[in-house]
């Protein structure tokens, strides 16, 4: 059994410098238009291997159906009799009925208008799609809508080696496009400035260079407000490990091992305008004592972890759609 280190003993809490909204230094000029597009521009050249995320792995469960669309494929999950993910499209084969409605019986999705039961094997002009759950988050391949050439499995972040995590998953949708959400979550600079009531005294420390040997990896100091003057340092670095990713793992401070992902999984275009779903993964770690405590209790933790994101998100959402409002009517200024 390990022995605590010192910094696992010291309160993770310190009183921060919370200077006046208005009175923060300015970080447009760091926020360069060319040092995230260029990011972007690497990003979105990463291969796929045609594999979307489709739904925290928790949502799809062995006793109910789950649907959802993804860039525009209607896709039905569930779990088979020894528990593992299966994807197939959604449509049952005979009528065209709603599958995400079926039953699972015995690990069999079974249509509810006419009673046909589909399984791994497949049924003439229906065939199940490659899926793969990491055990965080479940995803399905599809070529057809990729056209990448197909991997056997999702290209991951890094994740914490401790046996010891709290993983919460949280999932929007806006009217935009996964570039929009990447490049968002590429521009660290807004964060002190769009987010102050969760990030204070952020400074992006790091940005890709020529000579950098990961050219992605973007480091930023700062601290996560808990309440009133106090909250929690860190050092994290961002990086894409695939066109739809953004992984910010923590590199120093509370926590550190932790990685939060940000995906974006298309889901379709209505009324002209594409959907894109922004699922969030956040699995943490730490050597401190009572984080295994919050570990074992963490139905009552998740929601607020989630709530957590899902304000965040809000905003960011918003400006991700005015991003692509701007870009697709030739007003974007990047």
């Amino acid at each position: 059994m390990s022995v605590p280190g010192p910094e696992s003993r010291r309160p993770p809490l310190r009183r921060l410098r919370t200077p006046a909204w208005s009175r923060q230094s300015p970080a447009w000029r760091e926020a360069s238009p060319a040092v995230i597009g260029a990011a972007l521009k690497r990003a979105l050249a990463r291969p796929s291997g045609n594999w979307y995320v489709l739904a925290s792995s928790s949502q799809v469960r062995r006793d109910r159906a789950f649907g959802r669309v993804v860039a525009g494929t209607e896709i039905v999950a569930w779990r088979d009799g020894e528990g593992r993910l299966r994807a197939a499209p959604g449509a049952c084969p005979h009528l065209g009925a709603p599958l995400c409605r079926g039953a699972v019986d015995a690990g069999r999705l079974v249509c509810r208008w006419h009673g046909l039961s589909l399984g791994p094997e497949g049924f003439p002009g229906w065939r199940p799609f490659p899926s793969y759950d990491d055990g965080t988050l479940a995803w399905v391949r599809l070529d057809r809508a990729g056209g990448e050439e197909p991997l056997p499995r999702p290209i991951l972040p890094e994740r914490p080696s401790s046996s010891t995590t709290l993983t919460a998953v949280e999932s929007l949708a806006g009217r935009c496009e996964p570039e929009d959400v990447v490049a968002n979550r590429l521009d660290p600079w807004h964060g002190s400035w769009f987010h102050p009531y969760s990030f204070v005294g952020l400074r992006v420390a790091e940005t890709p260079s020529g000579g950098d040997p990961d050219p992605d990896r973007m480091v930023v100091e700062v601290a996560f407000k808990v309440a009133g003057p106090w909250g929690v340092p860190v050092r994290a670095a961002f990086s894409c490990p695939e066109p739809r990713t953004v992984a910010m793992h923590i590199l120093e401070g509370e926590g550190e091992g932790s990685v939060v992902e940000t995906h974006a999984t298309p889901l379709g275009v209505r009324g002209g305008v594409p959907s894109t779903a922004v699922i969030e993964a956040v699995i943490a770690t730490s050597e401190r004592t009572g984080f295994a405590l919050a570990a074992r209790v963490a139905p009552l933790v998740r929601p607020f972890m989630r709530a957590a994101a899902r304000r965040l998100w809000r905003d960011d959402l918003a400006y991700a759609e005015r991003r692509y409002a701007l870009r697709t009517s030739g007003r974007w200024p990047g």
